[in-house]
């Protein structure tokens, strides 16, 4: 489990969790959000000690859910002897003052801020820490004034608190902007430097897969199955946050990489994807996204559609897509059957039974087929080093030694025929 880094936290720091049910949106769907931010303060190492929900049209504009749910918030707090409340909604910054003057002794957080410190937590790269500080202190700053005034009442640590969160509060606005600024320019130059290695990537013919998933979908699993590797699998949202990268092993000799990329989840927030650009960059550079689904999950159209939003934002929806239904053996036939009706060009897989592997690999193969284009070449003895170069890039058709040469005939990646248009015949 989790360490809290509070000391009177024995077993995690008790938390209250507020759903809010507005408008259109149904009970259920309300509740399974709820289930969400759930996992999302476990995760963090959280203890949920009670639930509250509320039906409103529209939120509130001071208190977001109404100074009287508040105060009734307030006797639960009490009564459970919590020291955390967490809303399943992003608050303003005078929200969260309004309701720390109504639900006293207490930290209020809202989504963003359970999934920032989940952020702060699982960032292990130092590309990783420079994106989750960079998106906490853009968070922390708006609020910075209500902070201060809560810390001197609470002292510091704990969910919600970790990372930047204990050591960039004592600083003024003006550090904070600054370090902001640096931190800007510090990812402009990771950016930079991820382009390079991706574009020289793409010239040495390798073929880029992203995994990319609702968060606990099982993209590290499938990444284990296909790759034979050893990435961390934990059944918590968001385990996975710094990109990791395998080769696949398939018949042909040509390179195929796959990375794994953070879990999307559904209100995903914006100072995230802007942090994490450079990161979610690897989805602009793949040749193909293969997009891991919960088939058992009870909101899996919810969580499909939650990731296409994010592909929308980041502008990529339009890339190469294979859909791939993991978790298949938790589900009926008839289950089965409706996902194949709706979805005819997805692939059903189990990554921890190990079933539908082998299908992954062929479709796999098949969308990187189909990027490349065919060349007949006529490659002089004295340049063995471009045969070579040629079989690790390409897929050789045919190979013929004539008198005066190599007759080869390869299928290869469009970024590369300029490379070899000198021996084209």
């Amino acid at each position: 489990m989790i360490e809290i880094t509070d000391n009177n936290a024995q077993h995690g720091e008790r938390v209250v969790v507020v759903g809010i049910q507005l408008g259109a949106e149904t009970e259920w769907e309300a509740e399974q959000s709820l289930n969400e931010l759930e996992q999302l303060v476990s995760t963090a190492g959280g203890e949920v000690v009670a639930r509250e929900m509320q039906h409103r049209d529209k939120p509130h504009m001071r208190t977001y859910i109404g100074s009287g749910k508040a105060e009734e918030i307030a006797q639960t707090v009490g009564a459970e002897h919590a020291q955390i409340v967490v809303f399943d909604a992003d608050l303003s910054p005078s929200q969260q003052r309004n309701l720390e003057d109504i639900i006293h002794k207490v930290r209020i957080i809202d989504r963003t801020g359970i999934i920032l410190d989940i952020f702060a937590l699982h960032a292990h790269s130092a590309e990783g820490k420079l994106q989750v500080e960079l998106a906490q202190l853009n968070y922390l700053l708006p609020r910075l004034r209500g902070m201060w005034a809560h810390l001197e009442r609470q002292g510091v640590g704990g969910v919600g608190l970790r990372g930047p969160g204990e050591t960039q509060l004592e600083t003024d606005r003006r550090l904070m902007r600054k370090r902001i600024q640096h931190l800007t320019k510090e990812l402009e130059e990771v950016k930079k430097n991820r382009y390079v290695q991706r574009k020289k990537r793409a010239k040495q013919g390798i073929y880029n897969v992203a995994l990319i998933g609702y968060t606990n979908a099982g993209k590290s699993t499938l990444l284990n199955a296909l790759t034979g590797s050893d990435v961390l699998v934990e059944d918590k949202l968001f385990a996975t946050l710094d990109s990791t990268t395998r080769r696949l092993n398939v018949d042909h000799k040509k390179e195929i990489v796959i990375s794994d990329t953070v879990g999307f989840i559904k209100k995903l927030p914006h100072q995230l994807i802007a942090a994490f650009r450079s990161t979610l960059d690897e989805l602009r550079m793949a040749d193909l996204l293969l997009h891991v689904v919960d088939a058992s999950h009870p909101q899996m159209e919810a969580q499909i559609a939650a990731v296409e939003d994010v592909l929308k934002e980041l502008e990529v929806d339009s890339k190469p897509q294979l859909l791939v239904f993991n978790k298949t053996d938790l589900i009926s036939e008839l289950d089965r059957m409706r996902l194949k009706k709706i979805y005819p060009d997805s692939v059903e897989a189990s990554a921890a039974q190990g079933i539908g592997l082998e299908e992954i690999r062929q479709a796999i193969d098949e969308n990187m087929r189909k990027g490349l284009i065919r060349m007949h070449l006529k490659v002089p003895y004295t340049r063995g080093d471009i045969i070579q170069r040629l079989y690790s890039l390409c897929l050789v058709v045919s190979e013929t030694h004539t008198a005066d040469g190599t007759e080869i005939v390869v299928d290869i990646p469009e970024a590369s025929t300029e490379d070899y248009v000198q021996f084209a015949t």
